[in-house]
């Protein structure tokens, strides 16, 4: 699918973030603020475009996930496509609810049907990607809403590089020890492959 390049007028293009973008530190967007999704559900995948594993999310007709949106200034898409140069931006500003005044229009990236695998232990998740997105959502959500991101991404029975210690993800960053604790605690309870270094 070609990625959309249409034309919106500034401060009037959003984008929907599901993984790392729900995480105010591993971007400068403007204006960021929760909002959910219905039509779509995470799961880890891998792509021949990128070593290691990460969040896309396909189309389910039953599924609602929270997120966060947050302006894109002067429509301005270029570092955002190149930071999600693995996936394909489409319109989803019917499938989005949020609070904002007016009724933008909103992009969510998407790796299309057939351009993506299970992780392997050759392209495994990386636990401190983990990190950065759960650190995210227990920030926007709290721990219900951090529950949620994992009650509601398919896909955790795959190899978890264990990273933590020397972080490979290049937008990591330092968990509380409550916040690895939490991480911790979910991945326990799913049937993960955690590997360590």
């Amino acid at each position: 699918m070609k990625k959309d390049r249409t034309q919106l007028t500034p401060h009037d293009a959003y984008f929907f973030g599901y993984g790392s973008l729900v995480n105010r530190a591993t971007h400068r967007y403007a204006d960021p603020q929760p909002a959910t999704l219905t039509g779509w559900r995470r799961v880890w995948r891998h792509t021949d475009l990128r070593s290691i594993a990460y969040l896309t999310v396909m189309p389910d007709a039953d599924s609602v996930i929270d997120g966060l949106i947050a302006g894109v200034p002067g429509d301005d898409w270029l570092a955002l496509d190149e930071r999600e140069g693995a996936y394909d931006r489409i319109h989803a500003a019917h499938q989005v609810c949020h609070t904002l005044s007016h009724t933008p229009q909103i992009a969510l990236y998407t790796i299309p049907e057939g351009k993506h695998g299970r992780p392997t232990d050759t392209h495994p998740v990386l636990l401190s990607y983990i990190d950065v997105v759960v650190q995210g959502y227990l920030q926007e959500y709290g721990q219900a809403g951090a529950q949620r991101f994992f009650d509601t991404t398919d896909g955790w029975d795959v190899p978890i590089l264990n990273d933590r210690a020397n972080p490979i993800y290049s937008r990591h960053c330092v968990l509380s020890p409550e916040e690895c604790s939490f991480v911790d605690d979910c991945l326990a309870t799913l049937p993960a492959q955690i590997k360590n270094l």
